[in-house]
C-alpha cells in the first residue's frame, strides 16, 4: 500500500511532569457563564452589540460523595437480585405478576395488578423505588415505565415526590429519559416546588440531557440548579465538565468550573482528571493536557487506560507525534495493553498530518500484536490518503477493508463522498450517496456537512444553499460544525457577507465560537486579503479567548499573501523556521503554497526542501504548488520531475495539476498541447472548469486561431459552464490584437446581451489595439459610438478612454 519505514517507530521516555506549570486547580474564578458571546473583533465584523455578564455563587461543602444515581440504593448489587427486606409482601406479589406478563405488548390497563399498592401505606415510596429498580435490573423498562405512569396518574406527583427530595425522583427522571421521554422528565422537575427536588434529581436531569447529546439544555439545567442554591456533587461537576468538553467551551470557562469545584470543597477524582484531559482535545491544548496529567499523578491518581487514550487523542490532534509515541511507551510499561482505540488515535494523528507511511506502519504494528483493525482504522487511513491526493491508495484501503469482512460504516461513506466531491466527480459522489442509503444508513450531520464542504470548495454557492435547506428539511438542526462548514463554504464562494451572517445566526442559536470557528473566520478574511482584521483576531485569541493553532497561522500566511504583505509573510516564515512558532508540517506546506502563489521561486523551494528534510511526504496541494510555480517560470524539466515523483508515489493528479500544465503550455505557445491536457482531464473522468477552458481559449487566441478558440467556447457552453468576464475579455483582446475590430466589438454586444457587464479591460483592449496601429481616429470613433453598443456606459468611462487615447505612446 505504501512504502514501509526502514526502522521501527521510536519510543520516547515517559512524559516528564511540567515543573514550571502551576496546579490546574488554582485561585478561584467566577462561576462560568455558558451563554456564547461574540468576540470584540467579530462583533465589529457583524456590527453586533452584545454584553455578557458573569455570576458567582458560594455553595456549602457537601458532607460526602453521593452514591451513583439510581443504582446506589440497591443492597443486592452484584448478587442474585431480590427485593429489599423492607419491601412489603404486596410489592413482591406485584413484582411477580409484572414479570410474568409478556413484554410486547404489555396490557393497556395495569390498574387491577397495581391497585393493591395503597396510597396510605407507609412503605409506598420504598416499594415503588424497589419495584422500579428491580424491573430495570431485570431488563423490563417497559413495565417500569408503565408502573411509573400508573403511580403518577393515580397518586400524583406531590405525593410521589415529597418536599426535601428523595431517591424516587432521580430514578423516575432517569427512567423517563432512557425511554425517550426527556421533556416529560424535565416537566416533572420544573413543576415541583423548589424544595421538592434535591441535587440528585437535578444531577439526574443534567446527566439525562448529556446522554441524549442535549448539551446546552444540560448547561441550562446546571445553571438553574445553582440558582436554587443546591450544592453540586462530584458527580454533578464531572457530568458538567464532560458537557463543557462536548460544547468546546472556551478554556477559561472550563478552568472557572474547576475553580468553583475547588471553592466548593470538592476534590477531583480520576474521572475528573480524565474528562479534563479530554477537554483539551478540541483546542489542541497539549501543554495543558500534559500539566493535568502530571498533576493527576502528583495527587496520587494512577493513570488508567482511559487516561492514556485521552492523552493520546490530545497529542494526535495537536500533531505531537513523538509525545504520542511516548505515551504509548509509558502506557505499555505500566501494564496497560494498547487497544484498537489506542492505535486509532495514533493513526489518526499521523494520517491527518499526511505522514502516511508511519500511519500504515502503526496499522501493521497493531496487527502483529493481534489487534484487529476496525472500521475506524480503515476509514482514518482512507481519509488520510484522500487528503493527500492518493486516490488509488484510498480505494485500496476501502477494498482491503471489504475483503477482510469489515463492513463500512456511515463515516466510511462520508469519507468517500468527500473524496469524489473534492475531485469534482459529482456523479461518483452521488453513487456513494445512494449506496449509503442502500446499505441501510441514514445521512447524518457529517454527511450533510461533507456535501456542504464539497460544494463550498468548488465555489457552488447555490448548491451550498440548496443542501443547507435539504438538511433542515431532513430534520437536522445545524450544530457548531455545520455553522463552521457554512462559514468556510460561503467564504470559498466569495460571499464574505453571507459567511458573517451565518456566524451571526450561530450566536443567535446559542452556540459559542470555538477554535474551528475562529479559524473559519480567519480563512474567510485571508481569502479577501484582510490581513489587518486577521491580525486583530490573532491578538484576541492570544489574549485568552482561544489558543491559536497551526491552522490559525496558516490562515494568517494566506491573509498576508493575498494582501500583498510580503514582508509580514517573510517575518512569519522566519519565526516558523526559527521554531518561535512550532513548524508543523502543515505550516511548511502552507509556506510552499503562499510563496508559490506570490511567485517567489526561491522562498517556495526553501519551504519545500525544509518539508523534505523533516521527512514529511508532500501532499497533492504542495506538489501542485511546485508544478504551478515551475510552470509559470516555464521550467519544464522541473515540472516533469514533480510529475514523475507524483506518478511513482501514487498521487492522483487533480484538476489543479492539469490546469497548471494547461497554463504552462499556453504560455509557451503550444495551444495543441494545452487542449490535449484538457482532453486528458475528461478522459480520466474529471470535469474541466472555467479556468481550463479560458486558458485554452487564450492559447489559441494569442496565436490568432480564433476558429479553434470559438470551438472551445462552444464546447465550454455545452458542458454547462457559463462564460465569465475573463472569457469574453480573452476574445476581445485576441480579436483586437489580430486587427479584427468588428468581431471584437460584436463580442461586447454579445456579452452585454448575455448578462456580462464589460469592464475597463474590455474597452482598453480595443482602444489600445487601434492606437498600436496608429488609428487614433478610429479609436475615438469607437468611444463616441459606445452609447449605441452599451447604453449603460457612464460619461466618466468615456472621458477615461478618450484620455487614454490622447496619452497613448504606441
Amino acid at each position: 500500500m505504501a512504502d514501509k519505514l526502514s526502522l521501527p517507530l521510536p519510543l520516547r521516555a515517559p512524559i516528564p511532569p511540567h515543573t514550571n506549570s502551576k496546579p490546574i486547580f488554582h485561585s478561584p474564578h467566577p462561576t462560568p457563564n455558558p451563554t456564547p458571546t461574540p468576540s470584540p473583533i467579530l462583533k465589529d465584523l457583524l456590527h453586533l452589540h452584545h454584553s455578557s455578564s458573569s455570576s458567582s455563587s458560594s455553595l456549602p461543602k457537601p458532607n460526602s460523595r453521593p452514591p451513583r444515581l439510581g443504582k446506589s440504593h440497591d443492597p443486592n448489587r452484584g448478587k442474585p437480585w431480590s427485593l429489599s427486606p423492607s419491601s412489603s409482601l404486596l410489592s413482591h406479589q406485584v413484582l411477580l405478576t409484572l414479570l410474568s406478563l409478556p413484554p410486547d405488548p404489555l396490557p393497556a390497563d395495569l390498574h387491577p395488578i397495581l391497585s393493591p399498592l395503597s396510597a396510605s401505606s407507609p412503605s409506598l415510596l420504598p416499594d415503588l423505588l424497589n419495584l422500579l429498580e428491580t424491573l430495570s435490573f431485570r431488563r423490563r423498562p417497559d413495565a417500569a415505565l408503565a408502573l411509573l405512569d400508573w403511580a403518577r396518574s393515580r397518586l400524583g406527583d406531590p405525593l410521589l415526590f415529597p418536599r426535601g427530595g428523595g431517591p424516587l425522583l432521580p430514578s423516575a427522571i432517569s427512567l423517563l429519559a432512557r425511554r425517550g421521554r426527556l421533556p416529560d422528565a424535565a416537566r416533572i422537575l420544573h413543576s415541583l416546588p423548589h424544595d421538592a427536588a434535591d441535587v440528585y434529581a437535578h444531577t439526574s436531569l443534567i446527566s439525562a440531557y448529556a446522554r441524549n447529546s442535549k448539551y446546552r439544555d444540560a448547561v441550562r439545567a446546571f445553571d438553574r440548579m445553582l440558582e436554587l442554591g443546591l450544592r453540586p456533587t462530584i458527580i454533578t461537576y464531572n457530568v458538567v465538565l464532560n458537557v463543557y468538553g462536548k460544547l468546546f467551551m472556551p478554556w477559561k470557562k472550563v478552568l472557572a468550573l474547576l475553580d468553583m469545584m475547588k471553592e466548593d470543597g470538592i476534590d477531583p477524582d480520576r474521572y475528573t482528571y480524565n474528562t479534563f484531559i479530554s477537554c483539551c482535545s478540541r483546542g489542541s491544548l497539549h501543554e495543558e493536557a500534559a500539566a493535568i496529567f502530571a498533576e493527576m499523578k502528583e495527587k496520587g491518581f494512577a493513570p488508567d487506560k482511559v487516561t492514556y487514550n485521552a492523552l493520546l487523542d490530545v497529542y494526535g490532534k495537536s500533531r505531537r507525534h513523538e509525545d504520542a509515541i511516548g505515551v504509548l511507551g509509558e502506557m505499555e510499561a505500566n501494564g496497560f495493553a494498547p487497544s484498537v482505540v489506542t492505535y486509532n488515535s495514533l493513526i489518526s494523528g499521523y494520517a491527518k498530518d499526511g505522514i502516511l507511511d508511519e500511519a500504515v506502519e502503526l496499522k501493521e504494528q497493531m496487527e502483529r500484536k493481534g489487534i484487529k483493525p476496525d472500521v475506524v482504522t480503515y476509514t482514518t487511513l482512507l481519509s488520510g490518503f484522500e487528503k493527500a491526493g492518493k486516490d488509488e491508495f484510498a480505494v485500496g484501503v476501502f477494498e482491503e477493508m471489504e475483503r477482510k469482512g469489515c463492513k463500512p460504516n456511515l463515516c466510511t461513506f462520508n469519507a468517500l463522498i468527500k473524496m469524489h466531491g473534492n475531485r469534482g466527480k459529482f456523479a461518483e459522489m452521488m453513487k456513494v450517496f445512494e449506496r449509503l442509503k442502500e446499505s441501510g444508513f441514514v445521512p447524518d450531520i457529517v454527511t450533510w456537512n461533507s456535501l456542504l464542504a464539497v460544494f463550498g470548495q468548488n465555489g457552488m454557492d447555490s448548491e451550498v444553499s440548496g443542501i443547507f435547506k435539504e438538511m433542515k428539511k431532513a430534520g437536522f438542526l445545524p450544530e457548531r460544525d455545520t455553522y463552521n462548514t457554512l462559514i468556510s463554504a460561503y467564504s470559498r464562494c466569495g460571499s464574505f457577507d453571507q459567511a458573517m451572517e451565518i456566524y451571526k445566526r450561530m450566536l443567535e442559536a446559542g452556540i459559542g465560537p470555538d477554535l474551528s470557528t475562529y479559524n473559519a473566520v480567519l480563512a474567510a478574511l485571508a481569502r479577501g486579503g484582510l490581513w489587518e482584521q486577521a491580525d486583530k483576531i490573532l491578538d484576541e485569541m492570544k489574549n485568552g479567548r482561544c489558543k491559536p493553532n497551526e491552522l490559525t497561522y496558516c490562515s494568517l500566511l494566506h491573509a498576508y499573501a493575498n494582501g500583498k504583505q510580503l514582508e509580514r509573510m517573510s517575518a512569519l516564515a522566519d519565526d516558523i523556521y526559527a521554531r518561535v512558532i512550532e513548524p508543523h508540517n502543515i505550516l511548511l506546506k502552507t509556506l510552499v503554497l503562499v510563496n508559490s502563489k506570490s511567485n517567489l521561486l526561491q522562498e517556495t523551494e526553501r519551504a519545500f526542501l525544509e518539508l523534505r528534510k523533516r521527512g514529511c511526504s508532500p501532499d497533492i496541494t504542495t506538489l501542485n504548488a511546485m508544478v504551478s510555480i515551475y510552470g509559470r517560470k516555464l521550467m519544464v524539466g522541473r515540472v516533469n520531475e514533480i510529475l514523475k515523483y507524483m506518478r511513482e508515489s501514487g498521487f492522483t493528479p487533480s484538476l489543479t495539476t492539469y490546469n497548471s500544465l494547461i497554463n504552462m503550455y499556453s504560455r509557451m505557445g503550444d495551444s495543441e498541447r494545452s487542449e490535449e491536457i484538457l482532453r486528458e482531464i475528461k478522459g480520466k473522468g474529471g470535469r474541466p472548469d472555467l479556468y481550463s477552458y479560458n486558458t485554452v481559449i487564450y492559447a489559441y487566441g494569442r496565436k490568432g486561431r480564433m476558429q479553434d478558440a470559438s470551438r472551445m467556447f462552444k464546447e465550454m457552453q455545452s458542458s454547462g459552464l457559463r462564460p465569465d468576464i475573463v472569457t469574453y475579455n480573452t476574445f476581445v483582446s485576441s480579436y483586437a490584437a489580430n486587427s479584427m475590430f468588428v468581431e471584437a466589438i460584436e463580442v461586447i454586444g454579445y456579452m452585454i446581451k448575455h448578462g456580462c457587464k464589460p469592464n475597463e479591460s474590455t474597452y482598453n483592449s480595443i482602444v489600445d489595439g487601434y492606437c498600436k496601429q496608429g488609428r487614433r481616429d478610429e479609436a475615438n470613433n469607437f468611444i463616441h459610438n459606445l452609447q449605441e453598443i452599451n447604453p449603460g456606459i457612464s460619461k466618466d468611462e468615456e472621458i477615461r478612454l478618450l484620455e487614454r487615447v490622447a496619452k497613448s505612446t504606441f
